[in-house]
């Protein structure tokens, strides 16, 4: 093959059939859309490619900066795009949940802005927020940038309503009855989905996102699901949840029974699909189709893998650590429910209330004097040892009271008096108990 730019390459991957003795399922053929194997990895590409192309020339000719909101794929396909043309790429993005994604970055020459612990995703009302930055940014110095605005362009969609759903029905020669992909900023489900459907009308859309409290790099988690710039939830038949644990596993049986090399997200993409597809399977009288996305590469991720399964790189497993205690340990965690927890905060004004929730849903509404402690930050500080002193009486907050117990199992085998809120937040709410909603403040 010969080719004059590596754009070239950018869209056209392969569409494959996943051996039904891997799946399982007896009535539904699954696919895998091989997106990571586009030429700097992802399926960003394609978007990157689709909102770049027709404005390079005036983007040179103003000798501006492209700047974009990004902790991941979208900015590593925009940084290249932009560095083969000599144009400046500036890169605003939360916490990057993965070092590697922040060191090839570095290493394409980006200009990276990064702000501390927030959402992957950006929060509309948080006036600090990578997007409210970056207006604030062209604002302070006009002409400067050029914004490619992913969450909200429409060339987002359009790339993949065009690409990857033309594709996978041009190769599949079918309807597809299933789609199952990650939400992210959702171009990809919402431009490809489109384009399904316009084939069956009947299509199932179905969007995968990490649990409440779990970080897995390039999908929302539940917290996150509010509508921001593309995403519309009634758009999708379902969203189903994978967990951290879940996704690896996923992505461990994509590369060692099928060889694709992907990463976490796609893991978690195909554990979806069978969550999805195996109680309708057992219905099923006649065949039918069901496609998930490969999203990105698996080498990216090693350090995510590092922390999460230590024992694939033959590193013993802590075992003095929240994140791996037994079932049986954290169901005997003290609990109280939402009447003992207000008599207790009334007893005692010095509890600590930790809030276990992201970020969003924390400052959507709390307890009153709560501090905010995701459980995946503080899963790496009890790593660390335990960041509470025996001084304190901590009452953890999760959303439903099953991630919560296990960190007040874990305190209380150091010695720390700690209970967790049976219910969770979602308990204290529908108890009409007093919510301090920040958001209201502003």
């Amino acid at each position: 093959m010969l080719i004059k730019s590596i754009t070239a390459l950018i869209g056209q991957t392969p569409l494959l059939e996943i051996d039904p003795k891997v799946h399982g399922l007896k009535n539904i053929n699954l696919y895998a859309k091989l997106e990571h194997l586009n030429p700097f990895g992802s399926l960003k590409d394609r978007p990157a490619g689709e909102i770049l192309a027709e404005e390079f020339e005036d983007i040179e000719a103003s000798k501006q900066t492209v700047i974009e909101s990004s902790s991941g794929n979208m900015a590593k396909a925009m940084q290249v795009l932009c560095s083969m043309r000599g144009i400046p790429f500036r890169v605003v993005a939360n916490r990057f949940p993965v070092p590697e994604v922040k060191h090839i970055l570095q290493v394409l020459g980006a200009q990276i802005s990064e702000f501390p612990a927030m959402s992957s995703c950006p929060d509309p009302n948080d006036p600090n927020n990578p997007i409210a930055y970056i207006e604030r940014e062209m604002n302070g110095k006009p002409g400067k940038y050029f914004h490619t605005s992913q969450f909200t362009n429409e060339k987002n969609m359009r790339a993949h309503f065009f690409g990857t759903g033309y594709e996978i029905i041009r190769d599949l020669r079918a309807p597809v009855d299933y789609f199952i992909t990650g939400l992210g900023t959702t171009g990809s489900s919402r431009g490809a989905g489109e384009h399904l459907k316009s084939v069956n009308t009947k299509l199932q859309l179905v969007g995968v996102v990490a649990r409440p409290g779990q970080s897995i790099p390039g999908i929302r988690n539940s917290d996150e699901l509010f509508e921001v710039g593309l995403f519309k939830k009634d758009v999708y038949s379902r969203i189903v949840e994978t967990s951290i644990n879940e996704s690896i596993d996923g992505m461990l049986i994509l590369a060692r029974q099928l060889g694709v090399l992907a990463g976490p997200t796609s893991g978690a993409s195909y554990i979806a699909a069978l969550k999805h597809l195996r109680t309708i399977d057992k219905r099923l009288k006649q065949k039918r189709n069901a496609v998930f996305i490969v999203c990105d590469r698996l080498e990216w991720y090693l350090s995510y893998l590092q922390k999460y399964r230590p024992e694939l790189f033959g590193y013993a497993t802590r075992k003095d650590t929240p994140r791996n205690l037994p079932e049986d340990v954290c169901s005997q965690a003290p609990q109280v429910n939402v009447e003992q927890a207000l008599t207790l905060l009334s007893a005692n004004p010095h509890c600590l209330v930790v809030d276990l929730r992201g970020s969003l849903a924390f400052k959507s509404g709390h307890i009153e004097g709560a501090i905010n402690m995701p459980s995946d930050v503080l899963e790496d500080l009890c790593e660390m040892g335990v960041p509470f002193s025996k001084k304190h009486h901590v009452l953890f907050v999760c959303p439903q009271g099953d991630d919560s117990r296990k960190f007040a199992a874990f305190l209380t085998q150091h010695g720390i008096t700690s209970a967790s809120l049976s219910g969770g937040f979602v308990a204290w709410r529908d108890a009409g108990m007093p919510i301090f909603r920040p958001m209201l403040q502003q």
